[in-house]
């Protein structure tokens, strides 16, 4: 990952973003916190550990995250320095967010990583899972969330992004592979998003159709052995 590369983008990062998932009828926000939302199923809301987003950019993410677990403390690493300093005042307040890494805790309750595989060369993914799975705390789970290259729009709304040019995308089985590999318990294996908001009385549904490789992303999560 270039930190120039998102430098570029840091100031309009989300009106670019929103344009490009324009496609779906919703905004950047939306996917954002469908993640938060996720997450907060999987752990409860009462959830007070520590967070790591990791590849947090301006720190969407991150808010949503804060919303649906507020007791848990969220930090943010991301190697663009222009990018986090848009990071909102009441989250760098309350939480680390650098681009250093040597300043990361050994012992987050919980890491995720939310589209920021696909911008890594494949020869380093695996090195990058195994150094992110060490600073997580015993039981702690790395939740990585990815977008699913069998599903055509979405393959068509990384084409049109200006920050996803030359990417390769990863499918669910390759993901997996380096969480085992980390020696990560894979616990959590769906698909997501499915219904555009065109179809969005239909999203309840959303949550049985977690098996299908239909979803525009997919989500994993592994837990650390002890």
């Amino acid at each position: 990952m270039s930190s120039m590369h998102f430098d570029q983008f840091a100031g309009d990062y989300k009106q670019v973003l929103d344009k490009t998932v324009a496609i779906s009828g919703e905004d950047s926000a939306y996917f954002a916190e469908y993640k938060a939302r996720y997450l907060a199923r999987m752990l409860s809301r009462d959830f007070s550990g520590k967070v790591l987003d990791f590849g947090c950019g301006i720190g969407l993410l991150s808010g949503f995250l804060k919303q649906h677990l507020p007791q848990s403390r969220i930090d943010g690493f991301d190697v663009s320095r222009e990018s986090l300093d848009h990071v909102d005042s009441a989250l760098v307040e309350q939480g680390l967010f650098t681009s250093n890494a040597d300043l990361l805790a050994g012992d987050y309750d919980l890491i995720v990583l939310a589209n920021v595989m696909h911008h890594i060369v494949v020869a380093q993914r695996q090195m990058v899972i195994e150094d992110i799975a060490g600073h997580l705390a015993p039981h702690g789970k790395l939740a990585i969330f990815e977008h699913n290259p069998a599903n055509p729009v979405t393959r068509r709304v990384v084409d049109r992004c200006p920050f996803d040019k030359d990417v390769t995308l990863l499918a669910p089985s390759e993901t997996s592979q380096y969480l085992r590999k980390a020696r990560l318990r894979l616990v959590r294996n769906d698909y997501i998003v499915f219904m555009p908001r065109l179809l969005s009385c239909l999203r309840p549904l959303e949550r049985c159709l977690a098996w299908l490789p239909l979803g525009a992303q997919y989500a994993l999560i592994g837990e650390k052995h002890v």
